[in-house]
């Protein structure tokens, strides 16, 4: 088998601050990214950006009610000044298009599409900043009312680029620099600066960026303390379509590894996936447990977590994002593009997989040849990396039982 292991530690953007940058001309901005998971968390290093380029603008967010819970905690206003619970951004408006979608015509989709509407429009923002490149962001963008919206000049889909007025050449390999470059653009058009920066790897902590939830810590420490789980993995058999996923009983003998080396396993599973969840609870032998939770409470039970291991999904760049040890199985996903950034990982690849994102069932041929015993490998390694990591911070804990 000629399998691609790689780490990307040190797939970072290159250092510099962002502290103190004079503002001009931009009071209120627009973000526009609708969904999914991981786009919207790929989004969050560009929304830091001009964070810390105009730390005094007023920051909206429109996206798909279903992801809200990544910029506000639930049950928390969505509103108003920023706080642990909505820490980025100072107001979400929410879409319900799959739901619109259903009966575009009739009068609660039309009330409910005319009051985003109002909401946005009375926002009375200077500039949008469309980061989703599909035609209907790009058409929400406009309807918002600002005169100046940006996108990127060769959007995801090429008709969206009809509703930008300024269009930027976005530029970077992973979609997260690509993301920042588009954000920088709005910083070089609308702020003085001395010279054209990158964002810093030290200024871009999406820990912070992402919202914390006291009574959601609580509800997982309790869930835990009455599981008696202590250190734990979690396990995500489930993604966006079949070609992307890794046989489930093999996380099972993931869990098993992993129970040997004193770490229990939780698999997260969303709705439609439980079949996906028994399987892998079957082939752990009782060291693997299910557990099905909120986007909040996922947040706080991946906070917690010592190693994540999935393939190309939006609880991967979870993970990342909270800078938890990641093992990526990628098949027809290019992990240069979407694999995990910013966080010690290691991503499996086979060579025989061919990069395609055709939503196939099937599963793919390469991800196949990816063996139980390599992910392990690769835990025993990301463990081993955490713990002289540990060492080193805290000089106390490098001697004595491991």
């Amino acid at each position: 088998m000629n399998l691609e292991s790689a780490d990307f530690q040190d797939a970072n953007i290159e250092p510099t601050t962002l502290n103190n940058l004079p503002a001009h001309n931009i009071g209120r901005i627009l973000i526009g990214r609708l969904s999914a998971m991981g786009d919207v968390i790929h989004t969050l290093p560009a929304v830091q950006m001009l964070r810390g380029a105009f730390p005094d603008a007023y920051i909206g967010w429109l996206i798909e009610e279903r992801w809200a819970e990544l910029l506000c905690a639930a049950g928390a206003s969505r509103r108003g000044a920023r706080s642990q619970l909505r820490p980025l951004v100072d107001e979400i408006h929410t879409v319900s298009l799959r739901a619109w979608g259903k009966s575009p015509f009739s009068m609660a989709t039309l009330q409910k599409v005319a009051t985003v509407w109002n909401d946005v429009r009375s926002g009375r923002y200077d500039v949008v900043v469309d980061l989703q490149g599909a035609i209907r962001s790009a058409v929400l963008a406009r309807w918002s009312g600002s005169r100046v919206v940006y996108g990127a000049a060769q959007p995801r889909e090429s008709p969206a680029s009809l509703w930008y007025s300024r269009k930027v050449i976005a530029s970077g390999r992973h979609v997260i620099e690509q993301n920042v470059s588009i954000a920088r653009a709005v910083i070089e058009n609308h702020a003085s600066l001395g010279r054209t920066g990158e964002v810093a790897r030290d200024c871009i902590d999406l820990a912070c960026a992402l919202p914390r939830d006291p009574e959601a810590d609580a509800r997982i420490d309790k869930r835990f303390a009455e599981l008696g789980i202590g250190a734990f993995a979690i396990l995500n058999p489930g993604a966006g379509w079949g070609a992307k996923r890794w046989p489930a009983a093999r996380y099972g003998e993931v869990a098993r590894g992993l129970a040997e080396r004193g770490l229990r396993s939780v698999v997260n599973f969303g709705p439609g996936e439980e079949q996906l969840v028994s399987t892998v609870e079957a082939a752990s032998g009782g060291a693997a447990q299910g557990f099905k939770c909120t986007i909040t409470d996922l947040i706080a039970l991946t906070r917690k977590a010592q190693l994540f291991v999935g393939g190309d999904t939006g609880p991967l760049h979870l993970a990342a994002a909270l800078r938890i040890p990641v093992i990526g199985i990628y098949g027809p996903t290019d992990p240069a593009r979407n694999g995990p950034y910013a966080t010690p990982n290691v991503v499996l690849r086979s060579a025989e997989s061919v990069t395609s994102h055709i939503r196939r069932a099937e599963a793919d041929e390469g991800m196949l040849e990816i063996g139980s015993g390599d992910a392990l490998a690769a835990a025993s390694r990301l463990l081993e990396a955490a713990h002289l990591r540990s060492a080193k911070a805290d000089p106390s804990t490098s001697h004595g039982d491991r």
